[in-house]
């Protein structure tokens, strides 16, 4: 009788895309986020009477929902991840702040500047989007999906 045993494969870290390659992921992930909210805010705006801001929050907030899984599995899979609920506190806490610059910049539009027009309200939503990009981006990759030791 024999009594081979089988070994175990060794976990492999997943490699390491190239910076441009992880960065155009990203921008493939928030051009997708960004069609999440911006049509639904035109969307809501059109077919429900509610404010500019929650025309901008609701729909952020389910883009952010698809953000957070498509950069977590895709852009960003091969950085740490120690399995809690840190990384998904910090990514919608994080998300938050950029949520409040993208509303920021809707509010300050229509009740500062009194611009109630639909070119006005996308222009806002892009200056938002903008700025709440680069403020995300930086942002995860500093505390959410940092970067794992090399093995």
């Amino acid at each position: 009788m024999s009594t081979l045993q089988r070994s175990r494969p060794v976990p492999v870290a997943a490699p390491r895309p190239h910076p441009v390659r992880e960065l155009l992921r990203f921008g493939t992930v928030g051009t997708l986020g960004t069609v999440i909210s911006i049509g639904g805010a035109n969307l809501m705006r059109a077919l429900l009477v509610v404010g500019p801001v929650t025309t901008v929050l609701i729909p952020t907030m389910l883009s952010t929902l698809f953000s957070y899984l498509a950069n977590r599995h895709w852009t960003f899979r091969h950085r740490h991840t120690d399995g809690s609920g840190r990384e998904v506190a910090l990514f919608f806490g994080l998300n938050g702040v950029g949520i409040l610059i993208q509303a920021l910049c809707t509010a300050f539009t229509h009740y500062t500047l009194g611009l109630h027009d639909a070119l006005s309200y996308n222009v806002a939503l892009l200056t938002g989007l903008g700025l709440a990009s680069a403020w995300r981006y930086w942002s995860y990759k500093k505390w959410v999906f940092r970067r794992t030791a090399r093995v």
